[in-house]
């Protein structure tokens, strides 16, 4: 079974390379693969930081409209997911810069001291998002002893007798999660 897997994950990356060329190459078909593999997370991240359907949508959409226009500034030995994640940074950083200034501009006769800025976006929303759903991706039970481990701070033999699992699977379960939740952060990193 280890072998199976291995060949899938090499396939796999072999399709992401070959995708990243034709991208760069601006083959059109290119840019509708990685829209329908990276659409929902970087909605999700629109949607975390903006907190608003239509401004989330809209932002989706500049993501994707500034990656097609650049695709030939695209490095393909870095991956897209990780360069779509700084673009998106970027979107949702201008998208809040709009809100200030709209914002200033309505108050522009307001006096100074009731003025309420909009919150900036940070790293870190984005990061949280990206951390919860490379966990998520994890799936059972290693996201599950991820969670109590890191969120709930349980020591893990208190997990191995909740989950009713021998101590040495829940330590292996856990570094074999961080290692994967390693790999997939790197992705996104930019």
């Amino acid at each position: 079974m280890p072998t199976l897997k291995l060949i899938r994950d090499r396939g796999d990356a072999l399709d992401q390379q070959h995708l990243a060329m034709r991208f760069a190459a601006g083959d059109p078909g290119a840019m509708r693969d990685l829209y329908r593999q990276h659409a929902t997370f970087v909605f999700s991240l629109c949607m975390a930081a903006l907190r608003h359907r239509q401004d989330a949508e809209d932002a989706t959409q500049q993501v994707f409209t500034r990656a097609w226009r650049s695709h030939d500034t695209y490095d393909v030995t870095q991956p897209t997911g990780a360069w779509l994640t700084g673009i998106t940074r970027r979107v949702i950083a201008d998208v809040f810069a709009r809100r200030a200034r709209d914002q200033q501009a309505a108050e522009a006769g307001a006096d100074a001291q009731s003025r309420h800025e909009a919150p900036q976006p940070t790293d870190a929303l984005v990061d949280r998002v990206v951390v919860q759903q490379t966990l998520d991706a994890l799936g059972p039970p290693q996201d599950e002893i991820l969670r109590l481990a890191y969120t709930e701070d349980l020591p893990l033999k208190t997990i191995a007798e909740r989950l009713e699992m021998p101590l040495g699977t829940v330590k292996s379960h856990v570094h074999r999660g961080l290692a994967r939740m390693r790999e997939s952060l790197e992705v996104h990193s930019d």
